[in-house]
């Protein structure tokens, strides 16, 4: 999530100190995304230098400023909230990093690699599930974070169901072309004795 636009909407409401916009940040997640207080700063100095936000100058330190949206930090986030992100390319994924790594390396059996990494996907699975048993007294920010999450979550899992037996495909056409290779070579080193 971009702290930029989620503080831009925070601010929409109203003026805020950056405590006050770091709690409202993390209560509208549902505490599932914790913002450091010095992030929270830095990014209101940013927006305060690029003109989506001002401040009133009553105090001295900066924790004791009072924050409010701008006209052009309005028409910022009304573009934001209605573009599309860039799906285009697929993030780095550092699990998907090492199914590839593990395929190449000799001696590591990438199907373990793949159980291994599987079993802890499903158990977060089985947290969140029981994070949300309660549904009826859930905070609704964390409800929709945390079915985003399961819905993450089952999406690697999938894949990596997807890859072990494309992996396990690979293999056995590659020893079905070595098996076949096999006996002209034998045949070759069989006539040569």
């Amino acid at each position: 999530m971009s702290v930029r636009y989620a503080l831009l909407a925070l601010l929409s409401e109203g003026p805020k100190y950056g405590f006050q916009l770091r709690h409202e940040f993390e209560a509208s997640t549902g505490d599932v995304w914790p913002l450091n207080i010095g992030q929270v700063y830095t990014t209101l100095q940013r927006l305060e230098r690029d003109g989506c936000v001002a401040s009133d100058e009553s105090g001295e330190d900066e924790r004791q400023r009072n924050f409010r949206i701008t006209d052009q930090g309005e028409g910022e986030l009304a573009a934001w909230l209605r573009m599309s992100p860039d799906l285009s390319s697929p993030p780095r994924d550092e699990l998907v990093i090492k199914v590839l790594v593990a395929f190449r390396l000799p001696g590591i059996d990438v199907h373990d690699i793949i159980q291994v990494h599987r079993r802890y996907l499903v158990e977060l699975m089985q947290q969140w599930t029981r994070l949300k048993e309660d549904e009826d007294h859930l905070d609704l920010g964390f409800a929709l974070a945390a079915d985003a999450e399961l819905l993450r979550l089952d999406s690697v899992v999938r894949w990596l169901d997807v890859a072990d037996g494309r992996l396990k495909r690979a293999v056995d056409e590659q020893s079905a072309d070595t098996d076949l290779a096999m006996p002209r070579v034998r045949r070759k080193i069989g006539a040569r004795r």
